[in-house]
């Protein structure tokens, strides 16, 4: 299995992106995505992530609000919908599918993409 995310770049204070995860291989409609970052004393941090169905979404209280994760069976895609950024947000984000996504054990894990910039100027 191979998830090949994209749109890494460099975004105005406010704006607006939208990552793109491309998932090849393996069962997609079976797997939950979902996206983390790397974070202080962490190897990675969730940021938001959904079931396999896309019927429950969850996100970190940093990003609600701002975000929304999608997914598109038809296409092997999931999305991460970024906007009103700010200079906070400027990380390294990371797809990540399995067939069960738990947030607080990134480890676990089976699938990860190969990590997209953001970054948001101050």
């Amino acid at each position: 299995v191979k998830l090949v995310a994209s749109w890494g770049g460099s975004v105005q204070p406010g704006g607006s992106v939208r990552l793109s995860c491309e998932v090849s291989g393996g069962s997609f409609a079976t797997y939950a995505l979902g996206w983390f970052r790397p974070a202080p004393r962490k190897e990675r941090e969730w940021v938001s992530y959904m079931n396999w169905s896309g019927c429950s979404t969850y996100y970190a209280d940093s990003v609600n609000g701002r975000f929304t994760i999608s997914r598109d069976d038809a296409t092997y895609s999931g999305f991460l919908r970024m906007d009103s950024l700010s200079p906070q947000h400027t990380a390294t984000y990371y797809c990540a599918a399995s067939r069960r996504i738990r947030p607080d054990k990134p480890e676990t894990i089976a699938f990860w993409g190969q990590g997209t910039q953001v970054t948001v100027p101050s």
